[in-house]
């Protein structure tokens, strides 16, 4: 419930959250667009201000030009006016001289008329030739442009021809050069070449009569000392002990402890899953809390109860058969007996899965025809079910291929050997199919859950139910793929190592042979051991390195110890100023409380009797017994009981003082042993960081020799093929050497008889003439 509540609450922080973000985002942007429309703004203000200040500048100019221009109009105003009264007296004697200019004008106005004329048509012929001219001008620029542009043309195919010729010579002349120095190496490898061939003609013919020389001589040996050969037969050939490949036994237990813990994840997730699937059917449609539930879920509920009779054997199985898996084994499907147990077991738990899986879906369908089921929760049931047939047919897909694969160790003629890995191939697609189904199966059941929780009716022990079965259901899927993708990557190996049994024959022949051969081995291993002689104590190698890391820390560590003893010395010296300083301020508080004991005592003595003052002085003598003793942590936890009249304020004082030098001893000495162990842990860290870089060189050296010794075994090993070729190869040639001498022996045979045939006939023939 909490979870629940605690999963609503951050639902609703994480919306309002994203609605935050999208509201600063958005005001974000409006602050951006502001901040430009300001800026264009204060631009614009700048341009106005500018345009303000030309225009009052010029308004100024005009202002002035008009003033000047008001001057000189009142000028000419007083100028023509001073001009009328004349203009009126010198207009009588002009009209007499106006009839004499008359005629004189008339004939100026016929030259101007003709000069005129003569003008225009000059302006005409001035102006068509230069319209002429311009055209031609306009023609001959434009033939100019155009023979320009075809002359840039043509200089460019030029230039572009020159340079790719000057390209295609430098290209042949550089391919000349890299010819002739090829023709040089080719040459002088050639000449190598040859070399090497008179040297592995010589080579082979040494080989050709040491392999003569060698195959004459075990021939002999095989025809003298071998009375039986035990690998002709392939029956007598599986009772041999192979060679022990320590390497592959500790890679198989590896992978068998791999697959263990894998099948132990699947077998918890299934009991969880059949489970809570249980559960579900006592709550959902009906609480049996309330009601009772439908005789068809009571019989389902009640075969889900037996889940663990059925998955557990598993586990149990998976376990005998990694146990079975040891150093001294030879593990190959012919001797892993305990794969059967396992099958067998994944048989009983597909029977379990034959036997819910029509229980399973009439449930379904019984969810789906109550009230509750809407539309969408009815889909998903269909899927689901769908999902549970396909899971059941998988299994029926695994039980099937690990019965075949379980068949050689119990039944040899059940499987042919060329047939193995087709069927670890597909045990590897069946797995890949599984975890396919089971992602399916998650993706719908928590689709189912969202929509179920969401119901009205949906209780918390409901939720909580399907949370349950979700989880199971998920670390089905992962412990799915976690199996499938392991198989995947080792089936490789699984079909490579098929090939693991007795030397020069096809395997095992039958699980008897395979028995006797390991009865054999042990025999073998007993009879090695008696023989092995006791070394001389030494010392093993693995103490040898943890010793030499202990004297490399133990030097780090007494560097680390020298200065821990520094700086405890310095602390040693630093407690020492400390504890003068306070026991000078111890004695005088003494002395002060001295004086103030006095001071009191005479007061006393002043007012009260000689009683008084003697209780003042046992006082006196009390405190100054309690200031000696506070030198020493034991008196200052000791708390000061008072007998004198002094008030109940000091005797609050004392008790204060006692309490705070107390709660500092205890502070100092919590100090002193954090700093002890802060030195202390800081030694640890040095050492062991040093101890981490001894590491880091060893494995890098380590590495380095790992890389050298793996290209010293592929060279090996290239050497190997390479003799192997070579040594074929020259067998090959002596037994084709052979035949021919046998076919030629066989025709001098045959001409031997012809001869001895014809001689024979020549003799009848003599005798009977």
């Amino acid at each position: 419930m909490a979870s629940a509540e605690l999963q609503g609450k951050y639902q609703k922080l994480a919306q309002e959250y994203s609605k935050l973000r999208a509201q600063n985002q958005v005001l974000k942007k409006g602050v951006v667009d502001e901040q430009a429309n300001s800026a264009a703004l204060k631009e614009q203000l700048k341009m106005k201000d500018q345009s303000l200040r030309k225009l009052q500048q010029e308004m100024d100019s005009l202002t002035f030009r008009n003033l000047q221009l008001a001057k000189r109009v009142e000028l000419l105003q007083d100028e023509l006016a001073l001009s009328e009264p004349r203009g009126k007296k010198n207009k009588k004697s002009g009209e007499s001289s106006s009839q004499l200019s008359q005629e004189q004008k008339t004939v100026f106005d016929e030259d101007l008329q003709k000069k005129i004329e003569e003008n225009e048509r000059l302006h005409i012929q001035f102006f068509e030739a230069d319209e002429q001219h311009k055209h031609v001008e306009a023609e001959l620029r434009s033939r100019l442009a155009t023979l320009e542009t075809e002359a840039a043309q043509h200089q460019a195919v030029v230039d572009g021809l020159t340079r790719k010729y000057m390209e295609t010579i430098e290209k042949l002349q550089n391919d000349k050069a890299k010819l002739e120095v090829k023709s040089q190496t080719l040459e002088k490898e050639a000449k190598e070449c040859r070399l090497r061939t008179e040297e592995c003609q010589l080579q082979l013919k040494n080989l050709h009569e040491d392999l003569s020389g060698r195959l004459e001589e075990s021939l002999s040996i095989i025809n003298e000392k071998v009375p039986f050969n035990d690998t002709k037969y392939s029956q007598y050939n599986a009772l041999n002990v192979p060679l022990h490949n320590r390497r592959h036994q500790l890679k198989m237990r590896d992978i068998a402890g791999q697959a263990l813990a894998f099948v132990q994840d699947l077998v918890t997730a299934l009991l969880n899953f059949h489970t809570y699937t249980e559960q579900r059917i006592q709550i959902f449609p009906v609480d049996s809390a309330i009601d009772t539930i439908s005789p068809l879920n009571q019989k389902f509920s009640q075969y889900l109860h037996e889940n663990a009779s059925y998955v557990r054997p598993l586990e149990e199985g998976m376990l005998h058969l990694f146990e079975s898996i040891t150093e001294d084994t030879v593990t190959v499907l012919e001797t892993t007996v305990k794969l059967k147990t396992f099958s067998e077991h994944l048989t009983s738990y597909l029977c379990f899965l034959r036997k819910i899986l029509p229980y399973q879906l009439k449930s379904l369908e019984e969810e789906c025809e109550s009230s509750l089921c809407t539309s969408a929760l009815r889909a998903r049931n269909l899927e689901l079910s769908q999902d549970m047939k396909k899971m059941t047919a998988v299994f029926e897909k695994l039980q099937t291929y690990i019965a075949l694969l379980a068949l050689p160790s119990t039944e040899p003629d059940g499987l042919l050997r060329t047939n193995y890995s087709s069927v670890l191939t597909n045990v590897g697609a069946a797995l890949h199919g599984f975890h396919d189904i089971m992602k399916d199966i998650s993706k719908h059941y928590s689709q189912k859950a969202t929509i179920e929780h969401e119901l009205p009716t949906a209780t918390q022990k409901l939720i909580t139910t399907n949370d349950c079965i979700l989880s199971s259901v998920v670390a089905l899927t992962n412990g799915a793929g976690k199996i499938a993708s392991f198989f995947s990557n080792n089936l490789d190996y699984f079909i490579a190592s098929l090939s693991y049994g007795p030397k020069a024959a096809s395997g095992f022949i039958s699980p008897l042979s395979a028995e006797c051969m390991l009865q054999y081995k042990k025999k073998a291993a007993a009879y090695m051991k008696s023989l092995r002689k006791p070394l001389l104590e030494s010392v093993p190698y693995e103490e040898a390195l943890a010793n030499r890391r202990i004297l490399l820390s133990s030097t780090e560590s007494r560097e680390g110890l020298a200065q821990q003893v520094q700086q405890s010395l310095e602390k040693i010296s630093k407690l020492e100023q400390e504890k003068e300083h306070w026991m000078l301020e111890a004695q005088l508080a003494k002395i002060k409380l001295e004086k103030e004991n006095q001071r009191i005592a005479d007061k006393l003595k002043n007012t009260s009797s000689g009683q008084l003052v003697e209780l003042a002085r046992e006082n006196a003598a009390v405190s100054n017994a309690a200031g000696q003793d506070e030198a020493t942590a034991k008196a200052v936890s000791e708390p000061i009981q008072s007998t004198s009249l002094v008030p109940d304020v000091e005797s609050r004082e004392d008790l204060i003082k006692n309490h705070y030098m107390a709660r500092i001893v205890e502070l100092t000495s919590q100090l002193q042993l954090a700093d002890s162990k802060s030195v202390h842990f800081y030694a640890e860290c040095r050492a062991l960081s040093k101890r981490l870089a001894l590491a880091e060189k060893s494995k890098e050296a380590l590495t380095e020799e790992m890389k050298l010794a793996s290209q010293s075994i592929s060279r090996l090993q290239d050497e190997l093929t390479t003799t192997k070729r070579s040594y074929e190869d020259q067998l090959s040639m002596m037994s084709d050497h052979l035949c021919s001498m046998n076919e030629t022996l066989s025709k001098q045979r045959e001409e031997i008889d012809t001869l001895k045939m014809s001689n024979k006939g020549n003799s009848k023939k003599n005798k009977s003439r």
